[in-house]
């Protein structure tokens, strides 16, 4: 069964991690090339001073980038999270969004790099803010990237 958007939404959205913590996806486009999360403050997904749960705000960033890429690039290459790393920047009780872009044609400007290198490793911002554009954190996310048809 081919994976699409909606399915991979639908199964996001249902997938304990997420379902319990309050993070829901809005939008995944049919091209792989965005997709837009909320994580709502709950009794469950708080801190102790009330305000949201660092590792929520954390999870709700986690595996976008690297699922965008694996199911835009192809079969052909191994894409992995390599790295990740959040700043606090201001507490929230409201619900809070990111956002991830990621256009196809970056994923052309990887497959020629892969053709001289062994290995890419793109590094992408994510900002975490409010509805009113209030920035609560900064993710920063490296994928490691690797075409397999060139592995030894």
């Amino acid at each position: 069964m081919k994976m699409t958007p909606r399915k991979l939404r639908f199964g996001l959205n249902i997938w304990f991690p997420f379902r319990f913590t309050g993070i829901k996806v809005l939008e995944f486009r049919d091209d792989w090339s965005y997709a837009k999360v909320r994580l709502k403050k709950s009794w469950y997904n708080q801190n102790a001073v009330g305000t949201h749960f660092g590792g929520s705000l954390f999870a709700m960033t986690d595996p976008f980038y690297m699922l965008m890429a694996y199911y835009q690039i192809g079969k052909d290459y191994l894409v992995w999270d390599k790295k990740a790393e959040i700043k606090f920047i201001k507490a929230s009780r409201k619900p809070v969004f990111a956002e991830f872009h990621l256009p196809n044609e970056l994923l052309e400007d990887w497959k020629t790099q892969l053709q001289t290198e062994d290995k890419i490793e793109p590094k992408f911002e994510v900002d975490i803010k409010d509805a009113e554009g209030n920035m609560i954190a900064k993710v920063w996310k490296t994928l490691y990237i690797k075409d397999k048809r060139n592995a030894p």
